[in-house]
């Protein structure tokens, strides 16, 4: 997996954008960074307006996603805002000097991260349990042939026990320490603000039995062969996740759905009154054109489906996420 997205010809060392082969919150509508603006907006507040707010986009793809959050928060914090796209692939070449590239998140942070679809392309190991124990499954990179091969290594096991335990022979788990250990780093590198990750994402009481490991290409589901045609990606453990945040120094957290999360952030997908269609067709027109998008964005089935997991430091919890509903354990 490591060689199939990031290696030397892997998937997005290539340059491939997230939006040609798959549906982002952040390709659905700006109303996604309208919300985080709106997040954004109490960050700031909650810590004093200090002079430089650090907007960090961990899996940044194309780079939108900061430029869009600045667009839709007041001057005078978008003056103050510092932008960072974090990704491995090439930089854009349209993405404007302001934004910086980085392959790492900066050493120190203050203001707000956000990791959209990003977790779920961090490289993990699948374990399969055999009758002669649990084993790392092996997969051929030309033809995606798996075999059984050796038992997993220690703290992985442990990480299983924990989070993700087998029990019947066949039952598969996605090893999701390095997940945990990849958020915990940016939750360490966070000296106050709060860092948000939106995800696939499933909890340890209905994890799946066979696993969730899936490639996609040019918009569709694909077998997830290593061999750097697809994107592979796996949902996320995030209750796991926000355990390792805890460990690097987190103060508040909060695990929910993005349904709930930009309902409390005022995305209802509220239709307009159908008065305003015949007082001012125009702005009707466009009124439900938003609705529609904000429908997408929190539809159960789909988008609004994902976990989010806010987790703050040195600050609370925006005041706005008070009112999302705790996704279940």
């Amino acid at each position: 997996m490591q060689g199939a997205l990031y290696g030397e010809e892997g998937f997005y060392r290539r340059g491939e954008r997230p939006t040609a082969h798959f549906r982002t919150s952040v390709h659905a509508s700006t109303r996604f960074a309208g919300a985080l603006a709106r997040l954004l907006t109490e960050i700031d507040a909650s810590l004093g307006h200090p002079p430089r707010v650090d907007l960090v986009d961990v899996g940044a793809g194309c780079g939108r996603l900061p430029l869009q959050i600045m667009a839709a928060v007041t001057p005078g914090l978008a003056a103050r805002i510092v932008p960072t796209a974090v990704e491995v692939a090439p930089r854009p070449d349209e993405l404007p000097a302001g934004v910086a590239w980085r392959a790492e998140p900066p050493a120190e942070i203050t203001g707000m991260v956000v990791a959209n679809e990003w977790l779920d392309n961090v490289p993990l190991d699948v374990v399969e349990l055999t009758p002669r124990g649990p084993r790392v499954m092996l997969v051929d990179p030309a033809t995606g042939a798996e075999r059984p091969g050796q038992r997993p290594a220690d703290d992985d096991r442990e990480w299983l026990d924990r989070w993700w335990p087998l029990r019947e022979p066949g039952d598969r788990a996605e090893v999701g320490l390095p997940r945990c250990l990849a958020w915990g780093s940016v939750v360490g590198r966070m000296r106050r603000g709060v860092a948000v990750a939106v995800d696939y994402a499933h909890s340890r009481g209905s994890r799946p039995a066979t696993g969730t490991l899936t490639g996609y290409r040019d918009g569709h589901v694909v077998p997830p062969v290593p061999d750097g045609s697809c994107d592979i990606t796996a949902h996320v453990a995030l209750d796991a996740c926000a355990a390792h945040g805890v460990k690097a120094g987190a103060d508040a957290t909060l695990l929910t759905t993005q349904r709930s999360a930009l309902r409390a952030l005022g995305v209802t997908g509220a239709k307009p009154p159908i008065e305003l269609a015949h007082q001012d067709p125009q702005a009707y027109v466009a009124a439900l054109c938003a609705a529609g998008e904000e429908a997408e964005l929190i539809d159960p089935l789909g988008l609004g489906g994902f976990g989010w997991l806010a987790q703050a430091v040195g600050t609370a919890l925006p005041e706005s996420l008070t009112g999302a509903h705790p996704a279940e354990a």
